[in-house]
């Protein structure tokens, strides 16, 4: 049984889409963040008049690797192993969870540090560690704020997007002597004062800190290698000083070679911080004697990732490198921020990816879950900037079909019986064109019951006073001729197509 990757009690996101527009502070926090960001990311990507190619060759190197997943697997374990590493397997996310809470346990610390990592908060593992008495400490600055404000992230890169400066200091003062190193005296809102504070907090974590968790952007799986991109260095921190290594990994993460690896340091950098390369690339392969860890564990985490495979629409969203540029221009995510979707991985992406995870297909799903991809305006705005290239309006279309079929929107589901009854048959649709052309200004003029949410922002269609079939037989005298039917194939010309398309 899967741990659900969404935010316990958040309601569905029409609900909390609404609640999140109604606040201006939120919406120019979040405006001025993203509008920068991707600013920075246009300007570095129109320096290569390669980029296509580069995102054309992520986009291929991926859907490779998603093929034959299970070979590159197999040999990134033997590699892991052969360098001194240990993996272990997690199907889902309790079995990941007591798989680290067991590791730490055995180390007999009570303690962890952790390196910034999307996959440990899909898996809830701050809280199962929490519930076996281990405190895990967040080093990552964005992390630590949403951390000692007790708040949720809502932005894949920076997960504290939605808090300004000001918001910052007041949680710095008010929490950081609860979690270490108090605030410094005198604490002003400045970003260079914050950090500050925020170094002085985390030193002492870092330097006393004997575990170490952290995830992971790529897996080599021809070394066993494991990269890390950053840009404060905290990571490099983690994975370097703790006697113990554990890192969670998704099966998607994996790329065959270095020359693939090569591509997306290429692309990664550009699309997440809109910077030419990333200040911290950290790689490391197993155990060395006197360098690093003495003891690296690596968990391979599915927890759904296979089932997504099995759709061969849907499977694009594995190729994701975790960027955040589809976040940065999408006028949906600008407007209602990443809570609203109530998951660790907000916007477009995770409108598509938490669906697919969680099981849309087999409509078991929470509405909450059911509501991700109708939240969107197919724009396409983030197909164009995604660096592997997912087409995620295409996604979109193929889970909301999903939804319907699975019963997860019942009004809809039976307005579409409805309609299919309807359209089916010549005479009905006459009839119904008459009646509702007749009783037209007796008509609302917005939908009744469920579908009022639609006509929120939309204006229902006016009904004509005739249907152009009426139109037509009062103009011409006769009902409008049917198109004659396509002419049979001779078998001659038809064996021929069928031994091109051979």
């Amino acid at each position: 049984m899967t741990s659900p990757p969404t935010f316990l009690g958040m309601p569905p996101f029409p609900e909390a889409a609404r609640s999140a527009v109604s606040n201006p502070q939120l919406r120019h926090n979040l405006r001025k963040a993203t509008h920068t960001i991707r600013d920075k990311r246009a300007h570095v990507v129109g320096e290569l008049s390669d980029w296509g190619e580069l995102r054309a060759a992520g986009a291929a190197i991926k859907d490779r690797t998603l093929r034959r997943l299970d070979e590159y697997l197999v040999a990134a374990e033997a590699a892991v192993t052969a360098a001194g590493g240990t993996v272990h397997w997690a199907a889902d996310a309790a079995e990941a969870n007591r798989i680290v809470a067991d590791l730490v346990r055995a180390t007999g610390e009570t303690e962890v540090v952790k390196v910034k990592s999307m996959v440990t908060q899909e898996i809830g593992l701050n809280e199962a560690l929490a519930a076996e008495g281990i405190r895990a400490y967040e080093t990552d600055l964005a992390e630590l704020i949403v951390q000692l404000g007790d708040d949720l992230p809502s932005h894949i890169l920076v997960p504290a997007i939605h808090r300004n400066r000001a918001e910052i200091r007041e949680i710095f003062v008010r929490e950081m002597a609860e979690w270490g190193v108090p605030a410094p005296p005198g604490l002003t809102d400045e970003p260079a004062a914050l950090a500050e504070a925020a170094r002085r907090h985390l030193r002492e974590r870092f330097l006393s800190a004997k575990v170490a968790v952290s995830g992971a952007n790529f897996l080599v799986a021809e070394t066993g290698t494991l990269v890390v991109v950053e840009s404060e260095g905290n990571g490099r921190m983690c994975l370097t000083l703790p006697e113990t290594l554990i890192s969670v990994v998704g099966i998607e993460k994996v790329v065959p070679t270095w020359a693939d690896l090569e591509v997306f340091l290429q692309l990664l950098p550009r699309s997440s911080t809109g910077e030419r390369m990333n200040p911290y690339t950290s790689m490391w392969t197993g155990v060395t004697p006197g360098d690093g860890p003495r003891d690296f564990h690596l968990v391979l985490l599915d927890n759904g990732r296979t089932d997504v495979l099995a759709d061969t629409t849907g499977r694009q969203a594995l190729r994701c490198i975790r960027c955040s540029a589809c976040l940065n221009v999408c006028p949906v995510y600008e407007r209602t921020g990443g809570h609203a979707y109530g998951s660790v991985y907000p916007g477009p992406i995770g409108a598509i990816l938490v669906p697919q995870l969680r099981g849309v297909a087999t409509g078991k799903v929470d509405p909450q879950t059911a509501s991700l991809p109708y939240a969107s305006s197919l724009c396409g705005a983030c197909y164009e900037v995604c660096p592997v290239a997912i087409d995620i309006p295409e996604v979109l279309v193929h889970l909301r079909e999903q939804v319907v079929e699975g019963g997860g929107h019942r009004a809809e589901r039976a307005a579409m019986r409805a309609a299919e009854w309807v359209l089916d048959d010549a005479k009905r649709l006459r009839t119904v064109q008459r009646v509702a052309a007749r009783s037209r200004r007796l008509l609302p003029r917005r939908a009744p019951g469920p579908g009022a949410a639609w006509s929120d922002s939309r204006a229902l269609p006016e009904v004509p006073a005739q249907s152009f079939r009426d139109w037509w037989v009062r103009e011409r005298g006769a009902p409008p001729a049917r198109h004659p039917a396509a002419p049979a194939q001779p078998p001659a010309e038809k064996n021929r197509i069928e031994e091109d398309d051979r």
